[in-house]
């Protein structure tokens, strides 16, 4: 998986700066982001304070974890099935 560039911190700074007023090309210019970059940025962290965004993040990794305990175990429960379902 790519390696993020910014950390949240940053980037709740450079929407900041947005929403002080600069203008998003110059934003992303002198960021070295694409527009949508910054876009994205705000649709995800718009209004947030640096905190919120920790704890986000915190909570899409837990998320992630769940998810894949939740495949693991259903995977194993396929197999499961799929043994005891053979005639012996």
């Amino acid at each position: 998986m790519k390696r993020a560039r910014f950390t949240e911190e940053e980037i709740i700074a450079v929407l900041r700066e947005h929403e002080a007023g600069a203008k998003t090309a110059d934003l992303a210019r002198k960021h070295g982001v694409s527009e949508a970059t910054l876009y994205n940025w705000k649709a995800k962290f718009g209004g947030m304070d640096i905190s919120e965004a920790k704890r986000l993040k915190a909570l899409e990794d837990e998320n992630a974890k769940l998810k894949k305990l939740l495949a693991e175990q259903m995977l194993d429960a396929a197999a499961m099935r799929e043994l005891l379902s053979k005639k012996w």
